[in-house]
């Protein structure tokens, strides 16, 4: 690593002190994508600032919608009882990111705030149609992701709460890399009252994103079935040791169709 200051603030108002004050300094959530970057020295932050003493943590739900503070680790997604109630599907997909080390480090909040192109949370977010609270404002998720490891996040600003409507129905599936257990593609869908919202990550070069064509055929028959024939072009699609564009293009309606059945 290379040398750097180090802070835990214990209030938001000094975290995001630190981080306006210097264009340099980063935060630092669960850290399991920011150690290894800083390990590796892929990274030289002036002033890394410590966000776990912020008191971000928790859920709450209530008849509509589910909150969860940013600093909330995967673990205690997956585990709690009231979220398995709610979105099934969101618990399901918490219990699925990573290892069981990374679970119980990793948070929403950094999940999203990296927004790596082959993370599990992004693809809940936007099929959810969920609402990312900052300290500044409070951002809706279809403007929220930018593109690969881009967000609307601005310099100190800070996720504080990600609120999740309750859908009718919900299913994620993925197929996962087996030693990181990212995405290689996986799909996200949500049947609401008024439509359905199917969001994909893994597979695009611009990171998660909304899938129109599976979105209309289930909005019409929200049934497996309903994926069978709905194109997705291979021309955006990622191509690496892992999978072509063409075989992700294909897994895309593979995956959706699973995860219509689970739902």
């Amino acid at each position: 690593m290379y040398d750097f200051t180090y802070s835990k603030p214990a209030c938001l108002a000094d975290a995001v002190a630190a981080l306006t004050a210097d264009d340099e300094a980063r935060a630092l959530a669960g850290g399991m994508t920011y150690i290894p970057v800083l390990k590796q020295r892929l990274a030289k932050p002036s002033a890394v600032v410590d966000l776990a003493d912020l008191g971000l943590a928790g859920i709450t739900v209530t008849a509509t919608t589910v909150t969860i503070g940013a600093m909330t680790r995967h673990e205690a997604v997956a585990k709690s009882a009231e979220v398995r109630q709610a979105i099934p599907a969101l618990a399901a997909l918490a219990g699925g990111i990573g290892d069981e080390a990374v679970r119980h480090r990793g948070t929403i909040g950094g999940s999203l705030a990296n927004n790596d192109p082959a993370a599990c949370y992004p693809s809940a977010v936007l099929a959810l149609g969920a609402t990312i609270t900052t300290n500044k404002r409070s951002i809706a998720a279809d403007d929220y992701f930018q593109g690969m490891f881009s967000t609307a996040l601005e310099q100190g600003e800070l996720i504080v709460s990600v609120t999740f409507p309750i859908p009718q129905k919900a299913g994620y599936e993925k197929f996962k890399n087996p030693a990181s257990r990212y995405a290689i593609v996986g799909a996200f869908v949500a049947q609401f009252a008024n439509g359905a919202r199917v969001a994909v990550t893994g597979a695009s070069q611009g990171g998660v994103f909304r899938h129109e064509g599976m979105e209309k055929a289930l909005s019409a028959n929200f049934s497996a079935d309903a994926t069978i024939g709905v194109a997705t072009s291979a021309d955006n699609m990622n191509g690496d040791i892992h999978a072509s564009a063409e075989y992700r293009a294909h897994l895309v309606g593979v995956i959706t169709k699973r995860a219509v059945a689970k739902a």
